[in-house]
């Protein structure tokens, strides 16, 4: 492989380029939307397919028993999922730098920031994993009832091997990403889903093993899947980006748990954020029929809201790789093009909603007063989804520029001191119950929308550009 470290990183750039003619920028539109589509399309896939494992394991969990269906929800929602969004908000940091060093052709880059995702996320993986081996005294000591608090914290330990899992599977997702090779992470987890029902079918439905068998088959699923991708990853398949283990990965950690650890933290908050909105309506008056149509309207804007997670994926990568290239209008135009086709895909199911909203809860319900309740509030589940449009798009140009850092603190200011504030007001002050409380929540969204638009529109992308450069020139320096 020729010595790439040599290669010029940051060429004059050139001046902003004059879009003119239907014609042209058509043509230019489509090119730039087959390289986002190389991305979005096999990560809404695979989105879909890691809820899908879940959808399965918390199903056959719930034919063990209601202790059973809400041990595992509690364990697999509260305790896995707060840490997985942790790790995963962390691996991010690797999608910015993989991002712009693959963009400033230092492929050999790619795998050393890989080696060090890996040394940062099984640091905390480790300490984060007494929150398994406590989880039950945790969720005794927030007011859960014991028994369901001593099975949920028997089933959360048993989550431990996945948990270590992720932190190896996710940089390598993200570095496969980086090289849009994602679509190596779609055909495994495919693959794997098939591994997942079987096995799940075979623990549970044939061996009688109950709730051990579910927590088996869910580790040995995500096993597989790490194992499938770094046979792909190391045994070949990346031969630009992959040359083996270094000791360069030991170097330049502090600057890389920094960047990490704002990534985390950003995506953390925005994770939490929801939850807390569940969370609230439990000490609403009738809080069954509350957190049921709540429920409902969470579950279809989290499954429309894979496609918009496939644009902050796509929207990061291609940000990145033109930054890093020193082609900051490139960079803008990316932006353009992703948040524009993000945008219309969430008006037009916004409307759906609209015109379908008395409708919306037959597929979950037959009860008259759960329909009802999700057709109050399906007004504010179309402005969600609007809003799930553009928001995460934005999040991915923040990670593929490396502003992680300054979204956290947005995050901080638009979700918790407007937004649950605002929702606690209309909820409790104002008497408006669960919509008040959504109507605040989405009034925090709104907010940091907002702000990320303005940061967006009053970017200098060609300034950005030199940053990248910049970065990807100082690292490589650590080789």
């Amino acid at each position: 492989m020729e010595d790439q470290s040599a290669a010029p990183l940051l060429p004059r750039l050139p001046p902003p380029e004059k879009r003119g003619g239907g014609r042209r920028l058509a043509r230019e539109v489509w090119e730039e939307s087959k390289k986002l589509g190389e991305v979005v399309g096999p990560a809404v896939f695979t989105n879909l397919v890691f809820s899908s494992m879940n959808i399965v394991s918390q199903s056959f969990a719930g034919h063990l028993g209601d202790l059973d269906l809400a041990a595992f929800a509690m364990a697999n929602t509260v305790v896995d999922g707060f840490n997985f969004a942790m790790l995963l908000g962390m691996a991010s940091a690797l999608e910015t730098l993989c991002g712009q060093a693959y963009g400033a052709k230092q492929y050999h880059m790619l795998g050393i920031y890989m080696q060090r995702s890996w040394l940062i996320l099984l640091s905390f993986a480790a300490l984060l994993s007494p929150m398994y081996v406590f989880s039950g005294q945790l969720l005794a000591a927030l007011g859960q009832p014991a028994a369901l608090s001593r099975e949920a914290g028997s089933v959360a330990l048993r989550f431990l091997p996945a948990h270590f899992t992720y932190a190896v599977l996710l940089p390598v997702t993200t570095f496969l990403q980086c090289q849009r090779k994602n679509w190596v992470t779609a055909a495994a987890a495919g693959a794997v889903f098939a591994v997942h029902v079987a096995a799940t079918w075979l623990l549970v439905g044939c061996l009688g093993l109950g709730i051990s068998g579910v927590a088996v088959a869910f580790n040995l699923s995500w096993v597989a899947l790490a194992a499938l991708l770094l046979t792909y990853a190391l045994g070949g398949g990346c031969p630009d980006t992959w040359s083996g283990f270094s000791t360069s990965a030991f170097v330049g950690l502090k600057e890389f748990v920094t960047l990490s650890a704002s990534s985390g933290v950003m995506v953390c908050l925005e994770n939490w954020y929801y939850r807390i909105l569940v969370f609230l309506t439990g000490f609403m008056k009738n809080a069954e029929l509350s957190v049921d149509a709540l429920s409902i309207c969470m579950s279809l804007t989290s499954l429309e809201m894979m496609i918009h997670m496939g644009f902050l994926a796509g929207t990061g990568v291609r940000v990145a790789n033109e930054l890093g290239a020193a082609n900051g209008q490139g960079a803008k135009f990316a932006t353009i093009v992703s948040t524009t086709t993000s945008f219309l895909i969430s008006l037009f199911v916004s409307l759906l909603a609209l015109i379908f909203h008395d409708k919306l809860a037959i597929i979950f319900s037959s009860s008259q007063a759960v329909i009802d309740a999700v057709d109050d509030i399906s007004v504010l589940l179309a402005l969600t989804i609007l809003l799930n449009g553009i928001q995460p798009v934005l999040s991915g140009v923040a990670i593929g520029s490396g502003w992680q850092g300054l979204v956290a603190y947005v995050n901080i200011g638009s979700y918790y001191l407007i937004g649950v504030p605002l929702g606690v007001v209309l909820g409790w002050g104002f008497n408006y119950g669960v919509p008040g409380i959504w109507a605040g929540m989405i009034g925090g969204t709104m907010m940091q929308t907002l702000i990320l638009a303005f940061i967006t529109l009053r970017c200098d992308w060609n300034e950005e550009a030199l940053k990248a450069g910049n970065r990807v020139r100082q690292w490589s320096s650590t080789k």
